[in-house]
């Protein structure tokens, strides 16, 4: 099999950059009148992999609507992803996931192991424990032909506390982004970070530089504010870097359209990648 990089090029080069989100909160349900229940997230999330595929070429889904349903729910996703693999897409499952020592290794096993309970290509990672902490699982995920999305610069305000702050005169932000860069051969690599599209990079002492052959998993767009249009104007030369996801701006409030939102939203993004 090809590493995660050489898939996720591919994906791009055949798709483009759009990664569509399947994020079956309650509320998102309770507006597609599906129930509030595993059923209705697995339900919500068949509807989005069936239009998604052939248009775009990366999901990601946000385990946490899953595990809000318990044991029932996690089984809907493990079928949610399995779905997306037969179909040909490249699997990015949202989870957050950092740890140390056995803890650490029970997650790297359940997702990234060769006999992983759930079928993805990537998993994102927090790297708040210690940045070297992440470094067996990473290891294992590179082993097995997987990649990882190491959290660097998030959207939230609340992010900056840490993420701004100085060590050796460098923001851990561009910690964790270089670390990320270090572990990537000359070409879009395995190991990426989440970027949220709404960050300044300079306040966070992030530049193009930061990124080097460095996949950039960027939430952000759409519902949260920033537009597909103008990721070419805000990003510049990282824009070949980008894997932009949106959710609620194409799941919106019903299923009617959900076909014309993605291919409306990859439309737009392409312009944007042409600023």
């Amino acid at each position: 099999m090809s590493s995660f990089g050489e898939r996720l090029s591919k994906a791009i080069s055949v798709y483009g950059q759009l990664c569509v989100g399947i994020d079956p909160s309650a509320n998102q349900l309770l507006s597609w009148s599906l129930p509030d229940s595993a059923s209705g997230a697995k339900q919500f999330s068949l509807a989005v992999l069936e239009a998604s595929a052939g248009q775009v070429g990366i999901i990601k889904p946000q385990v946490a609507f899953f595990e809000q349903y318990g044991p029932t729910g996690l089984a809907a996703l493990a079928d949610v992803m399995i779905e997306a693999k037969q179909a040909g897409l490249v699997v990015i499952a949202d989870a957050k996931r950092g740890d140390i020592g056995s803890s650490m290794d029970g997650y790297t096993r359940a997702w990234l192991s060769n006999e992983a309970s759930f079928q993805v290509d990537a998993l994102t990672l927090s790297p708040f424990l210690g940045i070297e902490s992440l470094r067996p699982t990473i290891e294992i995920a590179l082993k097995n032909q997987k990649g990882v999305f190491v959290l660097a610069a998030t959207s939230n305000p609340e992010a900056l506390q840490i993420q701004a702050a100085s060590r050796e005169g460098k923001t851990i932000s561009s910690l964790v982004a270089s670390f990320a860069s270090s572990l990537n051969e000359p070409a879009l690599g395995s190991v990426g970070c989440v970027v949220g599209a709404t960050v300044k990079l300079a306040d966070l002492g992030l530049t193009q530089d930061s990124f080097s052959n460095t996949p950039i998993l960027m939430p952000g767009f759409g519902a949260q504010g920033v537009e597909l249009a103008e990721v070419g104007r805000l990003f510049g030369g990282l824009k070949t870097n980008l894997i932009c996801s949106v959710s609620r701006s194409v799941a919106s409030d019903s299923r009617a359209g959900l076909d014309s939102r993605i291919a409306a939203a990859k439309s737009e993004l392409e312009k944007g990648m042409n600023l």
